[in-house]
């Protein structure tokens, strides 16, 4: 089973690359004033995060930073995220075009105000280190199963000698659906039944056709952790399975 692990630890290494590469110039736009203007934090994720999300058959749903907001001048917190083009949904419809987050088109999404609460925000900003957050229904865009993958950014405090501190978040979310056709392949090619799991336990994806996405998968013989991430594929269930 280490083929189908490496597997999926390739596919999240690359995206936990990607939310590296782009790190460095929005740290570089927050460093450059103490107050930064949302357009010029706009303009520099724009151009980081959209060849991604609208290159053919994308990985990444959507992408972005969102910003503490102590360092955007008169904001509280700042969205700065796209979503690529979506197949139908009840929130959006379809779309062909890249579309900008706008909270202030949604009347449900006042829990965002406490964003720092939140799983994708609060555990980078505890650890310190990037984070994958799901399965899980994403009512605010898709209205379908993803995995949001944050790491945190941070910026100098005052002189040369200033701590680090964390002033946000730069994102990705990868559907569920989406990951499905990017691995179900190489776990199609081991005859057992496998699931990949999060670390709680909840299944991303099986092929189990007894488990579902979300489920919690019990009783299964093995477990092969997969590098670099917070998931293992889990190999030989038992004949229950819990909801």
């Amino acid at each position: 089973m280490p083929e189908v692990a490496a597997a999926v630890s390739a596919v999240f290494t690359s995206v936990f690359d990607q939310l590296a590469a782009w790190r460095t110039p929005i740290e570089q736009v927050i460093a450059s004033s103490a107050e930064v203007r949302p357009a010029d934090l706009d303009a520099t994720v724009a151009e980081l995060v959209l060849p991604r999300i609208v290159e053919p058959d994308p990985l990444l749903v959507g992408a972005g930073f969102i910003a503490d907001g102590e360092i955007v001048r008169g904001r509280d917190v700042h969205f700065a995220w796209w979503l690529g083009p979506l197949e139908a949904n009840p929130v959006l419809g379809s779309t062909t075009e890249p579309t900008r987050l706008d909270l202030t088109t949604r009347g449900y999404t006042e829990y965002l105000r406490d964003f720092r609460a939140l799983e994708w925000y609060a555990i980078p900003a505890t650890t310190r280190h990037a984070h994958v957050t799901g399965p899980y229904v994403d009512h605010l865009c898709t209205c379908d199963y993803i995995l949001t993958l944050t790491m945190p950014v941070h910026a100098r405090g005052a002189g040369d000698d200033g701590d680090a501190r964390m002033v946000g978040v730069v994102g990705a979310d990868v559907a569920v659906r989406r990951l499905e056709r990017e691995l179900l392949a190489a776990f199609l090619d081991v005859p057992e039944p496998l699931a990949l799991v999060n670390e709680a336990g909840r299944v991303v994806l099986s092929t189990e056709p007894t488990l579902q996405v979300g489920q919690l998968a019990a009783g299964w013989a093995h477990a092969e952790p997969c590098p670099g991430t917070p998931f293992r594929v889990l190999v030989e269930p038992a004949a229950s399975v819990s909801k």
